[in-house]
């Protein structure tokens, strides 16, 4: 499982889209929220959209791995979706804020952990404002946010910046690809294949024979 975490406005749905379209075997979450639709998003795609009222009962029942209020509305991701993604054998990406990245690790779940920085402050102040989805009031809030959650890229084992989105996009399928080498999740093939350069004398060993 991999979590990718930004301030707003940083560009890390559009980056980790790019990622799924090259990186087989890879999908993405998608949140449940609480917040209304915008035009254009389509409910199970961009979202599962439910009623605030829904979300607390889920919430009570303990169905998200993480969630959290993020700029008036609540955003989650449901532990049994995850788990039913994870049991067929497929990697996960979870595009969550700096909060929901706490609680997976709060919970002890495995996960590579990889923050997106955007080149500058200024530049964000521009993306944001070139959206056009926010009033002044909301691109304010967001950036003033921003400012808090920058800091919080030294929790995380990899940083990437969005300065120019191929490039970016680039680098997370690298980082993908070096994790899914990785001792610890090659691990059982590896002893898998270890086990057939024994010798027939330490073969009877392990057995007990």
């Amino acid at each position: 499982m991999f979590v990718v975490s930004a301030p707003s406005g940083t560009g890390k749905t559009t980056l980790v889209e790019r990622l799924i379209e090259g990186v087989p075997n890879l999908r993405m979450s998608r949140s449940y929220t609480s917040r209304p639709v915008r035009a254009g998003e389509i409910d199970g795609v961009d979202y599962h959209f439910i009623s605030r009222a829904r979300f607390d009962a889920m919430i009570g029942a303990d169905e998200f791995m993480e969630s959290a209020d993020v700029f008036g509305n609540l955003y989650g991701t449901a532990l049994a979706d995850t788990e039913r993604v994870l049991a067929r054998g497929e990697d996960l990406v979870l595009v969550i804020d700096v909060q929901g990245a706490r609680q997976v690790r709060e919970r002890g779940i495995p996960a590579t952990s990889i923050f997106v920085l955007p080149p500058s402050f200024a530049i964000l102040e521009r993306r944001l404002r070139g959206r056009s989805q926010d009033d002044e009031a909301q691109i304010r809030r967001r950036l003033a946010v921003a400012r808090e959650e920058v800091g919080a890229f030294r929790e995380y084992d990899y940083l990437v910046i969005n300065d120019e989105l191929e490039s970016a996009v680039e680098r997370l399928r690298s980082i993908v690809i070096a994790e899914r080498a990785s001792r610890r999740a090659t691990g059982s093939e590896a002893e898998r294949i270890i086990e057939t350069f024994a010798d027939d004398r330490t073969k009877q060993a392990r057995s007990g024979a």
